[in-house]
């Protein structure tokens, strides 16, 4: 079987060794290391042996050395980057959920550049505890309570899953068995946990006879699981926390409530339908509440759980506890969040709140002004329009806050094609679909950030 020729473009490749000789790529090694330069070169000579037109290999040779430079640029910048949320989606996932205040960007950079006192007593001089941070100002919001930060609600509830129910049943209701997000199910959590599932009642009916009927020797808890991210609507019964509260102080057992999104305040002052706050969900009486620090907190990344003192403890003395803690970085931006609730500037100084907050009309008048910044751009036909804003992250799932959008109509190209120009933008613009038209929504970015997309939309 005969090989096929080489082309002459193939052969006027240089080698490895030559290509770093090259001026160029010796003052790549100088700054970025040689293994480096060496790895992005062989990639990219392997790229153009692939090549099988003469015109490819050519373009490619005549632009070897930038083009390994870029290489090397891709594989030392983060691939973690700030990006602009268009979306209208409060608390977005996918974009990082909460962004923090000024004051918890500051205590992050103030704590990071050094020490701390993470686990120091500075009165005795002797090891502290970490826990006692968060501890001395949730214990503002919730008074005889006691509370463990980890690193996420979903960690909490295996912890407190495993402290209680090990081995035993965790009883729950059909209808609160819910997928959360990036596919995680609650009985898979709970499965992990070391406990074992105990079903009742139906999708969309689970009386508190149900509960009773199937508590024996080898229950370890009951679960209630709130709608946050949820509904069952229609002909639907469920049974009141406060009566599963009574069920389980008559049994022995504790009852545990994922909270969900952890809101400290009312969601009808920023006119929303009713949601319990955590303190309401304590005031039911269960023994532990579990919720985000992300969510509408409005703070980092953590799973609070609060409750009653021994339970807590019991959670503390875990040795789960310590694989799921949280670090300094954490503390320091909870501390500061919840001070700002403190001192009653929660909606002022904490972005989620601040955007909850927003009247669609200033909305609205900050679309306007921008469109008329912007006038004609290209083939785009751009308009303001009323539209919704969405809390998002699993919280307050049917609810829709009245705002107005930036709405985009490309004449030369898909909206497909618009919404991948503007995540290609440096920072990228995230934007979201809605009848062949894009829409930007200027209740989820900041008036800093409006130049930036300004700037995006000129470049299309």
């Amino acid at each position: 079987m005969s090989k096929t020729p080489e082309s002459a473009s193939l052969r006027r490749l240089p080698s490895v060794e030559k290509l770093l000789s090259r001026p160029e790529l010796e003052a790549l090694s100088r700054e970025f290391g040689r293994a480096l330069v060496l790895e992005a070169t062989r990639a990219q000579l392997g790229e153009l042996r692939r090549e099988t037109s003469e015109e490819s290999i050519e373009s490619g040779l005549s632009r070897i050395e930038a083009a390994i430079r870029a290489r090397i640029e891709t594989a030392v910048s983060p691939s973690l980057r700030r990006v602009v949320n268009a979306t209208g989606i409060l608390v977005h996932t996918n974009l990082g959920r909460a962004p923090l205040s000024e004051a918890a960007i500051a205590a992050l950079a103030e704590i990071a550049r050094g020490y701390s006192n993470l686990e120091l007593d500075l009165e005795t001089g002797k090891r502290g505890s970490r826990h006692r941070h968060a501890e001395r100002l949730f214990a503002v919001f919730f008074p005889e309570k006691k509370t463990l930060v980890v690193n996420n609600a979903a960690a909490a509830l295996m912890l407190a899953l495993n402290t209680f129910a090990l081995g035993k049943e965790v009883v729950i209701s059909r209808g609160e068995l819910v997928e959360i997000g990036g596919s995680f199910r609650v009985p898979d959590i709970l499965e992990r946990s070391g406990a074992r599932l105990r079903e009742v009642g139906t999708t969309n009916k689970t009386r508190l006879s149900d509960y009773a009927s199937v508590i024996g020797p080898e229950t370890g808890a009951i679960l209630r699981v709130h709608p946050s991210n949820f509904r069952v609507v229609g002909f639907t019964e469920s049974t009141p926390t406060a009566d599963l509260v009574r069920l389980g102080k008559e049994r022995g057992l504790p009852v545990i409530e994922d909270f969900g999104s952890g809101n400290l305040l009312s969601l009808s002052a920023f006119g929303l339908p009713e949601e319990p706050t955590a303190s309401e969900s304590l005031a039911s009486g269960v023994d532990l509440s579990i919720f985000s620090g992300d969510k509408l907190l409005g703070g980092p990344q953590a799973g609070i759980l609060v409750g009653e003192p021994s339970r807590v403890e019991a959670c503390k003395k875990n040795p789960m506890a310590r694989a799921l803690r949280v670090d300094k970085l954490i503390y320091a931006a909870l501390e500061a969040t919840l001070s700002a609730y403190m001192r009653g500037r929660g909606v002022e100084e904490i972005p989620i709140l601040r955007m909850l907050a927003l009247p669609a009309e200033a909305i609205r008048a900050r679309a306007l002004a921008l469109v008329e910044r912007l006038g004609r751009v290209g083939s785009l036909e751009i308009d303001v329009q009323p539209g919704a804003s969405f809390v998002g992250g699993g919280a307050a799932p049917d609810a829709e806050i009245p705002t107005w959008v930036i709405a985009l109509q490309p004449k030369d190209r898909s909206p497909d094609d618009l919404l991948e120009a503007l995540r290609r933008n440096d920072p990228p613009v995230l934007a979201r679909i809605s009848e062949d038209r894009v829409l930007l929504d200027l209740r989820t970015i900041h008036p800093d950030e409006e130049l930036i997309l300004e700037k995006a939309l000129r470049t299309l």
